[in-house]
């Protein structure tokens, strides 16, 4: 057979899935309680693409996350996956998939954003040359050289299409020509023509390219539907057609349900799973249930039957999959270190804005503690100026939660993609936030210390700035730590404030150490809260070794 053939040359993906089953656990007891798929079978071939589709909630997306290896945690999965002969797992970095969400940084440009993620993944042999060879034969592909120059776009730059967008992400994903492709509804929110560019270009891609394409689809566009090549139908988890795509109309007719010409074919299949039928007079479960189990004894059903047990045998070139990147941590760290440093450079809200609150609260507590003194009252003012700059002026450091959030998304997804890992994500958001962070903490340091007039010499000075700085950078990983647990705008400044809140209550200022509940409060809570760490070092810095004037004239002065 020509396909048999096929395998043995060349880096083609033969995948099958065989009564493939997912359902939903009950929280807490661990057992089913719905099952999104049941009993799936099918297989996808190369130079071909395959369409999933059904209305919503039919089990389209899950499909294609049980088959990815992306299904989440709550979820359990039944049933055999054969990749080109061998039943494996189909994990992180092994497919490339592309997501209904279009996960992109939009401070970068559109070549900009497949520059760092060539570099990211392909091999660190190559030379920078190799790689912008690489970047300008994608953009050509995707049909995005006009655009190349132009930022992708967020809430305050204006960007690209949404049509652009997606060929960028489709884009990004081809990168190492991957042999096996998988799409989350790639036509979502785009017009026609958009749509049928996107379809038109997978549709050359797997045939130029020999690549196996699965794509999961709403409601297309008869152009649109007339590019696929196989069909795979469900409803309510269940399969009610899978052959070729062109033979569909066929077999509706068979069950009664035929097409009327000049109508859209993939409107009335949707049409027929999602409303009753008055000429039938059955209802729209009947219609389903019978759709079901017609496809069940077809002609369609054994075909696919005996051309899955045909694939699952082929016995050829082994394929080898490259899980995950296949550049150096060194360059991954460099690569995550310039892109990240270009996003908050070009994202204002990211730090500029910070930057420029700072300065504005500590010119304000400046001029509000101004030249203190050493005065008896001054003690508590200086007490009060130290916690508040260890208290809430950290505590300001949650305005960046939005920004961490917009980023913690492009980490998960690439983190899926095996771009790379996590210590390396960290390590480069560490290393790139640094300078920001220092500027932050030298203009509020400078201000508030030399308009207080805390103590002259330099080594408290370094101090003071020094303790900012920590407080800062652990208020931002508290907050990172949030975006990656509560990635919800409102909710996670919500967890975040209240966080916050907790640390300070704690911190010693509103209540001594000494005298807060020995039981949680005290031990371990202000131990390991760094804004109880930061008021004492604060205290100490300022107090130890300043004199202060006494509280009646001729009482000697207090040290």
């Amino acid at each position: 057979m020509a396909q048999e053939e096929e395998i043995r040359k060349g880096p083609a993906a033969f995948l099958v899935w065989e009564d493939l089953t997912a359902a939903l656990l009950t929280s807490g007891s661990g057992q089913p309680s719905r099952k999104l798929i049941q009993s799936l079978n099918g297989y996808a071939l190369p130079g071909r693409l395959l369409a999933v589709m059904g209305p919503s909630g039919s089990g389209k997306s899950t499909l294609l996350d049980s088959l990815a290896g992306r299904l989440g945690t709550n979820v359990m999965l039944s049933g055999r996956v054969v990749l080109n002969g061998r039943k494996r797992r189909l994990d992180y970095g092994v497919v490339a998939y592309v997501t209904q969400e279009n996960v992109l940084l939009g401070t970068l440009t559109v070549r900009e954003t497949i520059y760092y993620s060539a570099h990211l993944r392909l091999p660190s042999s190559m030379s920078k040359n190799e790689v912008a060879s690489v970047v300008e034969a994608i953009l050509e592909e995707m049909g995005l050289q006009e655009c190349a120059g132009r930022l992708v776009g967020n809430w305050h730059l204006r960007g690209i299409s949404g049509g652009e967008k997606k060929r960028l992400c489709i884009g990004l994903e081809i990168l190492t020509q991957p042999p096996l492709l998988f799409l989350d509804e790639p036509t979502s929110g785009l017009d026609s023509a958009a749509a049928f560019f996107i379809v038109q270009t997978l549709k050359q891609m797997a045939t130029d390219g020999n690549k196996t394409i699965i794509s999961s689809i709403h409601q297309p566009s008869s152009e649109v539907f007339a590019l696929f090549d196989d069909l795979y139908l469900l409803s309510g988890g269940e399969t009610v057609y899978f052959g070729d795509a062109k033979l569909a109309t066929e077999f509706f007719r068979e069950v009664g349900l035929p097409c009327p010409s000049r109508r859209n074919p993939s409107d009335h299949f949707l049409r027929c799973e999602s409303s009753s039928d008055p000429l039938l007079n059955l209802a729209t479960a009947e219609i389903k249930a019978m759709l079901v189990e017609r496809y069940k004894t077809s002609d369609y059903a054994e075909m696919a039957k005996r051309e899955i047990t045909r694939i699952a045998n082929l016995e050829g070139k082994t394929m080898e999959f490259n899980k995950g990147s296949l550049a150096s941590c060194w360059k991954q760290l460099k690569t995550l270190v310039r892109r990240s440093i270009t996003n908050m450079s070009r994202d204002i809200g990211y730090y500029w804005l910070r930057i420029v609150i700072y300065i504005v609260v500590s010119l304000c507590v400046g001029s509000v503690y101004f030249d203190v003194g050493t005065g008896y009252t001054a003690i508590l003012a200086r007490a009060s100026c130290g916690s508040f700059i260890s208290g809430f002026m950290t505590f300001m450091s949650i305005g960046g939660f939005p920004s961490f959030v917009e980023e913690i998304k492009v980490f998960y997804h690439e983190r899926k993609s095996g771009h790379y890992g996590v210590a390396v994500y960290i390590l480069s958001n560490f290393l790139s936030s640094l300078p920001f962070l220092v500027a932050v903490s030298l203009a509020t340091a400078t201000i508030t210390y030399f308009m207080v007039k805390f103590q002259k010499d330099f080594p408290h000075y370094a101090y003071f700035t020094i303790s900012i700085y920590t407080g800062i950078s652990v208020v931002e990983s508290i907050m990172m730590i949030v975006a990656s647990l509560v990635p919800n705008f409102l909710m996670g400044i919500i967890t975040g404030a209240g966080i916050m809140g907790i640390i300070m209550m704690t911190a010693g200022f509103f209540r001594t150490l000494r005298d807060l509940p020995k039981v949680l409060w005290r031990y371990p809570i202000s131990y390991v809260n760094y804004g109880a760490w930061l008021l004492q070092g604060n205290y100490k810095n300022d107090f130890i070794g300043s004199t202060f004037d006494p509280l009646i004239t001729g009482d000697a002065k207090l040290s």
